[in-house]
């Protein structure tokens, strides 16, 4: 199952990676281009443009606080089931179903668009929580860097392809049989759910689903899973370099999921046209191919932790220069810096997670993983809207954010060395 160099394990890999391609596309339309701009100019029209991005936030972090409290225990259930593909899907399901819905919120109703879209970032995250768990079970260990670049390589030029033909269709809507561009983009909510269902098919397809983990005959699944959290939770001390890193991820990851979430609210709010954040949001999305990829190569020539540490060094130079934005092409400057970094850090640190974490458990454990990520973006979005409200003027919420990506990277050095040498480390003294 896990032979590489097997056709079947090629493909395992590929239907794995290309589940990137597919959900990416919620990624780039929803999460980071279409939904912040609707939200703004369609759903929360004559509102000031800090109280929309105050409700953005909230947004956010209401889909992430479902994520904080049900994460460990879909992990601990996935595990035990047998499950994680089972789950994943279902997960998505939900997600494909409330981003279509989103093409029929009238003008003006924020809160219905918010309930909506936190319905759908919901089942975007918790089937991204199954995804992340199913790396260990595609690839060797040796291999996990490459492939979970190849994943997010994939991921960016798929969402980068489907956001540019939404963008196409926004910007010449008559020629598509829309009436105008706002038509054209809650249609793309549709396209998206649509995408998002068609390229998942191969990783249920071409990927094995891994064995439960315990005996068959312990009692139900959601017991075990119940459990299985429990021993793992009392021991989790036991477990010093995840524990190191779970709290680094939370530190950094809270600084790059805010940059996604809220640049095209930042760089609205900052006077630029919708054309020029289209711009800069296709220029992330195809530069994070090849880059992420090869940032995976990276990480394994030099290792995860400085690979992570040159992307966040990068982001803070992002945030220095955002906050002193004055120019068009100077968004355009650093949405070229976020492209290079953006996925490499993401990838990366899926892969350097995995090393440390045992393989058989990966689902539960990549519940922590996730709960971590989901738990720092309760903080980032509300931090990032509340900086520019308390002091007046949004550029303040740019600086906020290098604090995240400093003691992240602090965090990071924290872990031992021999943490990276031993491919199954649980509980580095």
């Amino acid at each position: 199952m896990r032979g590489i160099g097997t056709r079947r394990g090629r493909r395992a890999i590929w239907g794995w990676a290309l589940y990137d391609w597919a959900n990416s596309a919620f990624a780039t339309v929803v999460l980071a281009g279409f939904f912040p701009l609707l939200f703004q100019d369609f759903w929360n029209t004559g509102v000031a443009p800090e109280v929309t991005n105050l409700r953005l936030g909230w947004s956010n972090s209401a889909a992430s606080l479902v994520i904080v409290l049900s994460a460990p225990l879909v992990g601990a259930l996935a595990d035990a089931a047998g499950a994680r593909k089972r789950l994943l899907f279902l997960f998505a399901l939900a997600g494909m179903i409330a981003t279509a819905l989103l093409a029929g919120v009238p003008g003006g109703a924020w809160l219905s668009a918010s309930l909506l879209f936190i319905c759908a970032t919901v089942g975007f995250m918790g089937a991204n929580l199954l995804y992340d768990a199913l790396l260990t079970s595609v690839a060797p260990p040796e291999q996990w860097h490459t492939v979970s670049g190849l994943g997010y390589g994939l991921g960016y030029l798929g969402g980068g392809l489907m956001y540019l033909g939404c963008v196409v269709a926004a910007l010449r809507p008559e020629a598509f049989g829309f009436a105008d561009s706002t038509q054209a983009a809650l249609a793309a909510f549709v396209a998206t759910a649509l995408w998002w269902a068609v390229f998942s098919i191969p990783l249920l397809l071409l990927v094995p689903e891994p064995p439960a983990v315990g005996a068959a005959g312990g009692g139900s699944a959601w017991l075990r899973g119940f459990t299985q959290l429990r021993t793992t939770l009392g021991n989790l001390r036991r477990y010093r370099s995840v524990c190191i890193f779970l709290l680094a991820y939370w530190l950094y990851i809270d600084g790059v999921g805010t940059v996604i979430r809220m640049a095209v609210a930042y760089g609205r709010a900052l006077g630029f046209e919708r054309d020029q954040l289209i711009t800069a949001l296709l220029l992330v999305q195809f530069i994070g191919f090849p880059a992420a990829i090869a940032f995976g190569h990276l990480g394994h020539r030099i290792g995860p932790r400085r690979g992570i540490t040159i992307g966040l060094a990068v982001y803070i130079l992002v945030c220095i220069w955002g906050a002193l934005i004055r120019s068009p092409w100077e968004f355009f400057a650093i949405a070229i810096l976020v492209g290079l970094v953006q996925g490499g850090v993401q990838a990366l640190s899926r892969s350097c997670y995995a090393l440390l974490i045992p393989a058989h458990m990966s689902g539960e454990f990549f519940g922590f993983y996730n709960l971590m990520g989901k738990f720092a973006a309760l903080i980032g979005p509300p931090l990032f809207g509340l900086s520019g409200a308390w002091f007046g003027d949004v550029r303040y919420s740019m600086l906020a954010v290098i604090l995240l990506f400093v003691a992240g990277g602090v965090m990071l050095w924290r872990l031992p060395d021999s943490a990276f040498g031993n491919k199954r480390s649980l509980s580095d003294s």
